[in-house]
């Protein structure tokens, strides 16, 4: 099964990751703050 991103979706993600950007002094904090989403999304969608 293929899945598609919209164009919406693909903006909403990017506008993400650059507030992520925005708020982070350096990579190290950038990378620790993604990791800690990817986490929360794992666990949300097991619940």
């Amino acid at each position: 099964m293929e899945v598609v991103m919209t164009d919406k979706q693909f903006d909403k993600i990017i506008k993400m990751v650059a507030m992520i950007l925005d708020g982070c002094k350096d990579l190290d904090e950038a990378k620790k703050k993604v990791e800690e989403l990817m986490e929360d999304n794992k666990t949300s969608k097991k619940e």
